[in-house]
């Protein structure tokens, strides 16, 4: 049995959880840390996720989903060999030393 061409061997294909496990470590990645979660529905080669985050207060928070977003969006892409069209990023928690001590107004 001889090595067969790529076209010919068939198709990887990579399991939805472990899609999700690669953009929480992507998110975790593009944040500095933290513990985000991932969810992703993969379908035809194409993984659309949703990532859920914890920010720290004050902060751009635009510009972290942003930063978050395109960061998970390329390494998944990266790492998967797929298409990443959508990735939705939803801030969970907030934290700050202020509303950690119940002292914001």
């Amino acid at each position: 049995m001889g090595a067969r061409e790529p076209g010919e061997r068939g198709v990887t294909r990579i399991a939805d959880r472990a899609v999700a496990k690669i953009a929480s470590w992507a998110a975790r990645e593009a944040l500095g840390g933290g513990l985000p979660h991932a969810a992703v529905a993969v379908r035809a080669g194409a993984a659309r996720v949703r990532v859920a985050i914890e920010l720290g207060y004050p902060s751009d928070i635009g510009a972290q989903c942003g930063a978050v977003r395109r960061h998970v969006a390329t390494r998944v892409g990266e790492l998967t060999g797929m298409e990443v069209p959508d990735v939705a990023v939803t801030v969970e928690r907030l934290r700050s030393p202020q509303l950690d001590r119940g002292k914001v107004r």
